[in-house]
């Protein structure tokens, strides 16, 4: 591909991804190593923090959330439009509005909530799995 693929990272696939000694470690890396642009919003990076502390406490959360803040391949997407796609799970819905707002290729996601999605016509949104972005990426 010539150009880096934009993507959103649903929370779950973001959080198995922060600690090195995880399988997973290879998406933080691709983030790190700019194989890709990362999208996010306020609320996304809200629910980010939230899960990470929940999970891995907060200094290790801080860290991972402020580095990303240090990449020139995160952008903060501010999403100016609810488009309340997935009634299953409106909490969702954030990852729906910042890969719309933000021109994403894929949200990178194993929530089947997402599902729904594929017989949306419009707006088109694209999901992939963990195992295809790896296929993407190299």
């Amino acid at each position: 591909m010539s150009s880096k693929l934009r993507l959103v990272l649903d929370t779950n696939v973001f959080v198995v991804s922060v600690l090195p000694h995880h399988k997973y470690w290879w998406v933080f890396e691709g983030i790190i190593n700019q194989q890709f642009t990362l999208l996010v919003s306020n609320e996304i990076l809200n629910e980010y923090l939230e899960k990470c502390v929940q999970k891995f406490g907060p200094e290790l959360s801080d860290e991972r959330l402020d580095f990303l803040f240090e990449l020139s391949n995160v952008e903060l997407i501010t999403p100016h439009y609810k488009w309340s796609l997935i009634e299953a799970d409106p909490d969702d819905n954030k990852f729906v509005d910042c890969a719309v707002a933000g021109q994403a290729d894929f949200i990178v996601t194993h929530d089947k909530h997402f599902r729904v999605l594929e017989d949306i016509p419009f707006p088109s949104i694209k999901t992939i799995r963990l195992e295809q972005l790896r296929e993407m990426i190299g």
